[in-house]
């Protein structure tokens, strides 16, 4: 909370000296209503045209510098910054390798920022105060990177899903754009660099996966699908989640890419159901540490016993 008033003074800040210019144009107003990353450029304010109002646009600019690195330093400070485990740097992960004593599961949505869905299952989410792991489309960003700065403001994990979602085999130029572009974009809007990855469709051949492992990111797949791209009804859609649900494993979701009414309407019963077995809720980062202790943990006590 603290972070976001030290970020929203900026803004105020930034406000008060726009006024006091009394001389920049609408686009320039714009600024206050996004990120720093997003802000619209100043370059075609009336300030350029007046001579004694050069040093306000520098301080402008520094301004929006501060409000970019306000958002880093809170990324660092929440701990979204985070480094893979070596293990797990190019490695594709279908569930983390746990004891059955370890219930623990990971909710994972996919196809998103989506107007409605995406706030929607947001507010499940925060109601049930659990922190879900994202892999957002890159155009998807661009269109509404306002639900991607709320889910990083209420401490959710985002991943890299490229930028168009597409399924065909991919040349390694093409694969490029489609992960970097993403993975740039987020990161103007986050100031997080993600090193998560989840192919869509899970397609593993068609050029992005390679690309995506080449650059150690950790791929990301899952052990327990809903299906409900396909829109089953709420129970069927819930009956397939918890068909293969086991300690350490992902559940596979989606909050963008079409109408996700079905998953919100199931998504209270999903997490009640979880908690009735005694599952606690982790995001990927947490569900790859966990894994990566227990197998330190078992080498040692192989080297003890050696």
């Amino acid at each position: 909370m603290d972070d976001n008033k030290s970020f929203f003074g900026l803004q105020k800040i930034l406000v008060t000296l726009l006024v006091l210019s009394g001389s920049v144009s609408a686009s320039t107003m714009m600024l206050i209503k996004s990120s720093s990353s997003n802000a619209q450029s100043i370059e075609n304010t009336n300030v350029n045209n007046l001579p004694s109002k050069v040093g306000i646009q520098q301080q402008i600019e520094e301004l929006k510098a501060m409000m970019l690195q306000s958002w880093q330093q809170q990324a660092q400070t929440k701990g979204f910054s985070y480094t893979l485990p070596q293990r797990f740097q190019g490695a594709i992960v279908n569930a983390a390798k746990l004891t059955p004593e370890q219930k623990v599961i990971a909710l994972t949505f996919d196809d998103g920022p989506w107007p409605e869905s995406t706030a929607q299952v947001l507010d499940i989410l925060k109601k049930n105060q659990i922190k879900g792991t994202f892999f957002l489309i890159g155009q998807n960003v661009k269109n509404y990177p306002g639900l991607v700065k709320r889910e990083i403001a209420e401490g959710h994990v985002i991943g890299n899903h490229t930028w168009h979602h597409w399924y065909q085999f991919l040349n390694p130029q093409a694969a490029a754009y489609e992960i970097d572009h993403t993975a740039d974009l987020i990161y103007q809007v986050t100031g997080i660099k993600t090193n998560l990855f989840r192919p869509p469709g899970g397609i593993m051949h068609n050029g992005v996966a390679s690309y995506a492992r080449n650059s150690k990111y950790a791929i990301i797949l899952w052990s327990s699908d809903s299906v409900d791209y396909s829109r089953p009804a709420v129970a069927k859609l819930i009956n397939n989640v918890f068909r293969r649900a086991k300690p350490g494993g992902i559940v596979l979701m989606h909050d963008g890419g079409g109408n996700r009414s079905k998953t919100v309407q199931a998504l209270p019963e999903i997490i009640a159901n979880f908690r009735k077995q005694g599952y606690k809720f982790v995001t990927i980062p947490e569900l790859l540490e966990m894994q990566d202790k227990d197998q330190k943990l078992t080498a040692n006590k192989k080297t003890v016993q050696n």
